[in-house]
């Protein structure tokens, strides 16, 4: 039996945040673009704190260029 992806990729919509102290909603901003993915930084949306990160590892966005 073959398993598939059927959830994909998450993104958070709320992080603890340590200025704040609870969690709160967060903003997905884009970070870094490289060759093997996208890094994106997630910044609380009440105070503007850097509360966490993801690298997003899609191929894709490469040969989007390239055509």
């Amino acid at each position: 039996m073959m398993r598939s992806d059927a959830y994909g990729d998450f993104d958070a919509t709320e992080l603890y945040c340590p200025l704040c102290k609870r969690a709160t909603p967060v903003r997905k901003r884009l970070l870094l673009v490289l060759s093997n993915g996208d890094q994106y930084d997630y910044v609380c949306t009440l105070c503007g704190t850097s509360v966490g990160d993801k690298m997003d590892h899609q191929k894709d966005n490469l040969d989007i260029f390239l055509k």
